[in-house]
């Protein structure tokens, strides 16, 4: 899953970029506005975390270009603690939560996790196909109830994929969403993971439509 960290203040966003990472995401980051902009408006995101305070542009204008240009990524804005007006304009801008500041990352988390699961219609946090589990909470993949150890991004495809269940994926999607921006990509890797996967799960789990991409199938 791919994030984009919008925050001015060099020590927060180091240090929730750094929590981001850890916790599986592949994270861009933009510290301010118009940058910003420009990136949710050309890249592909699963979720924004976006500080409302930035400068060149603020925060609320850029999540109103965002959403009369059609991005449709959820937003989870920041806001500092006494700034309710800032909640209400977020919201009613398009925003699909807000944190206010200072937060637990703990708590971060858990909204932009939830906000992914919202956006493909999933409302529990273990995604399930079939005996696949995956645990979006701690990262932790179970087969028939035994866990399956993968790699960073064998995890990453497996969750793209299980957040999407029955929906073709292509390679470039998944390509998109499972690298960064400054990530060296290369579509063919995903035939890798793809791969390495199947000798860990059942096969026919990971179906491949010819032409399309793969989807994740329950036997």
């Amino acid at each position: 899953m791919r994030v984009l960290l919008v925050e001015d203040e060099p020590t927060l966003a180091a240090q929730l970029r750094q929590v981001l990472l850890d916790a599986g995401y592949a994270v861009d980051q933009a510290d301010n506005g118009r940058d910003a902009w420009v990136q949710g408006g050309v890249q592909a995101y699963d979720a924004v975390v976006l500080d409302l305070g930035l400068p060149v542009l603020d925060g609320l204008s850029v999540l109103k270009r965002w959403r009369s240009e059609g991005m449709s990524a959820p937003v989870l804005i920041l806001t500092a603690r006494d700034q309710w007006h800032e909640k209400v304009a977020g919201i009613d801008a398009g925003a699909d939560d807000y944190l206010t500041k200072p937060f637990h990352t703990e708590e971060l988390l858990a909204r932009v996790r939830a906000l992914i699961r919202r956006a493909q219609g999933l409302a529990s946090p273990t995604l399930a196909c079939g005996p696949l589990v995956l645990d979006t909470r701690s990262g932790r993949v179970t087969l028939s109830g035994h866990p399956v150890n993968l790699t960073s991004h064998e995890y990453k495809v497996l969750a793209y994929l299980m957040h999407r269940p029955g929906a073709v994926v292509s390679r470039a999607e998944l390509t998109e969403h499972i690298y960064a921006q400054d990530f060296d990509r290369d579509s063919n890797t995903i035939e890798v993971f793809v791969g390495r996967l199947r000798k860990k799960l059942p096969a026919e789990l990971i179906e491949t439509v010819r032409g399309l991409g793969y989807r994740l199938v329950a036997p």
